[in-house]
């Protein structure tokens, strides 16, 4: 009798470890077993420097690279989103909160965010993946072989230099004054500077810049570029970007063309640009947050991305503006060609 009531015992011990061994797993319509890691929720925060079309390009494909690999904002995903209005102070605060929330990632899209956001997660296990960052040596978010410095890694839109200087030369053939405003504290600017430096003679530019701190110093610099050079052209520089309808206006009652260095800017008023497309830079991003988010890889395991290849926007409306008679060999180059001017 005794026998058979620990046998009866150890039957209802294995069938219960079983029962426990299966209560991870749940099976789906055709009958496989589904890993409860297909439930898990993320939460992650994501720090914009500015408020412009190309960075908002680069959050709305990062969105979509993470939908791509199944994690969906509202299904199993919680996004905090902010915004730093091109504030250095603001962007660091707005890292810092994302520390206090314990978020799972930060995606820092821009350098200044890129930069806070590394700063505060660097002692709280927190990976982050950034984007839009031109230069990630000169920030400090890589070392020079592209390896992550740490728990960090994303893409760069570093910009296509000589296609820009030799797409402007062929749409301004007489031009001999090329003029660029840059925010001199943002690193990515500087780098993009030091490259214009190096390039501009080849194409027959003398390069005139104008350094500024803060968005109150734009009118004025603009003001003093615009009437030393034959044309400008804008870097991915932040400050700037934000304030581009300014100098585009002054531009324009000068008769000066300005060249952008991506779509969103040639869409609001500039000629032309050798641009990337910052939805898919985005996307390329979120792909690779899915890897970390999903523990399939280590920030630290993967080295920044860039995409290479550059495409021409052209807007026929700007040249009107100008006066402008531009070779239809160059404009029937544009991947994409506009005819107005988007409002701002």
């Amino acid at each position: 009798m005794k026998k058979k009531m620990v046998a009866a015992l150890l039957t209802v011990a294995m069938v219960g470890t079983l029962a426990a061994g299966c209560a991870g797993k749940s099976t789906d319509a055709n009958g496989s077993a589904a890993s409860d890691a297909a439930k898990t929720t993320y939460t992650i925060g994501i720090s914009q420097f500015a408020e412009h079309g190309s960075l908002d390009n680069c959050r709305e494909g990062f969105l979509k690279g993470l939908e791509d690999e199944g994690i969906k904002e509202g299904d199993n995903l919680t996004v905090e989103y902010k915004n730093a209005a091109a504030d250095m102070g603001t962007a660091g605060q707005i890292a810092d909160a994302f520390v206090s929330d314990k978020v799972d990632l930060m995606c820092g899209i821009a350098t200044p965010s890129a930069q806070t956001c590394y700063n505060a997660a660097m002692d709280a296990d927190i990976p982050v993946i950034f984007t839009a960052v031109t230069d990630p040596v000169s920030a400090e978010l890589a070392a020079e072989d592209g390896t992550p410095v740490g728990e960090v890694t994303g893409t760069s839109d570093k910009l296509a230099v000589e296609a820009q200087l030799k797409m402007i030369r062929e749409i301004l053939p007489d031009a001999k004054k090329l003029g660029i405003m840059y925010t001199t504290s943002e690193v990515n600017s500087v780098s993009a500077i030091k490259e214009y430096e190096a390039a501009v003679e080849e194409y027959g530019f003398e390069l005139v810049t104008k350094g500024i701190s803060t968005t109150a110093d734009v009118s004025l610099a603009a003001d003093d570029l615009l009437s030393e050079v034959d044309c400008v052209t804008n870097l991915t520089d932040n400050t700037v970007v934000a304030s581009l309808p300014t100098i585009l206006e002054k531009a324009n009652e000068k008769k000066v063309p300005v060249f952008g260095s991506e779509i969103e800017q040639v869409k609001i008023g500039c000629l032309a640009a050798e641009g990337l497309d910052y939805v898919a830079l985005g996307e390329q991003t979120g792909k690779m947050a899915a890897q970390v988010l999903k523990g399939e890889k280590k920030a630290s395991e993967l080295n920044f991305e860039t995409i290479t290849e550059s495409e021409l926007y052209y807007n026929t409306a700007v040249a009107e503006l100008l006066g402008l008679e531009v070779d239809k060999a160059i404009t029937d180059g544009a991947v994409q060609t506009f005819d107005a001017v988007e409002a701002q």
